[in-house]
């Protein structure tokens, strides 16, 4: 199993960016950090790297239920979503898989919330 799913879509870097955080928005999801891995690199390592930013998205009343069922699933969250260029000139877009990552806890009740999580970040993806 996948522990993530992508698109590649063409266009500047940022619109990818705006373009994600829109159809996240639309499915429920806050962006919570933005973190320019790109930027990060070059001031702690001085090294260069492509365009690559992590996007936490969030989903308040699925956090919610997730926190519920599993007091300790806030080390896997939020559902992290990266933008990063590609060899190409194209823009990948990533997903985590929440199912893949909720393999891990044998809690049966974060099942469905994951499927429900699974099925919006999935849209997401499909509509870029």
């Amino acid at each position: 199993m996948s522990y993530y799913f992508s698109a590649t879509i063409e266009g500047p870097f940022n619109d990818a960016i705006e373009k994600v955080t829109d159809e996240l928005k639309k499915e429920g999801f806050g962006v919570l950090t933005n973190i320019d891995v790109k930027a990060t690199l070059k001031k702690k390592l001085d090294v260069d790297y492509q365009n690559y930013w992590i996007l936490g998205a969030c989903n308040p009343a699925f956090a919610y239920q997730a926190l519920q069922a599993e007091d300790k699933i806030g080390v896997m969250l939020p559902c992290n979503v990266i933008v990063q260029d590609t060899e190409d000139g194209k823009v990948e877009v990533s997903a985590v898989d929440p199912i893949a990552s909720m393999q891990a806890i044998e809690n049966t009740e974060l099942g469905d919330i994951a499927n429900q999580v699974q099925a919006k970040l999935k849209k997401v993806i499909n509509n870029l």
